[in-house]
């Protein structure tokens, strides 16, 4: 079961919808405990409580499946809505 605590979750677009980077944190007490980054396609604890879970959540096949697919189903999906706010971008920095 992954933490039902506060969570922010993010979408990055670079290029609209070419290359798009999904990061959700999971805060308790105004900190941050555990995150999931799209680019590294894995869950990263940032605390001891963190790093347990991280390393629960990664071995479970459905949990990973589901969170990779979330780039498709929630940021592409939305990406119309997130539209008006976001800040074109072309290439990585420095490129």
């Amino acid at each position: 079961v992954v933490p039902t605590t506060c969570q922010n979750t993010e979408c990055y677009f670079i290029n609209g919808t070419e290359k798009v980077r999904l990061v959700q944190r999971f805060v308790y007490n105004r900190q941050q405990f555990l995150m999931f980054d799209s680019d590294l396609g894995k869950f990263v604890g940032e605390t001891r409580y963190g790093k347990v879970n991280a390393k629960r959540l990664n071995s479970i096949p459905a949990i990973m499946k589901d969170r990779q697919a979330l780039v498709d189903t929630f940021c592409r999906h939305n990406y119309k809505l997130f539209r008006p706010f976001t800040v074109d971008r072309r290439g990585e920095r420095g490129a």
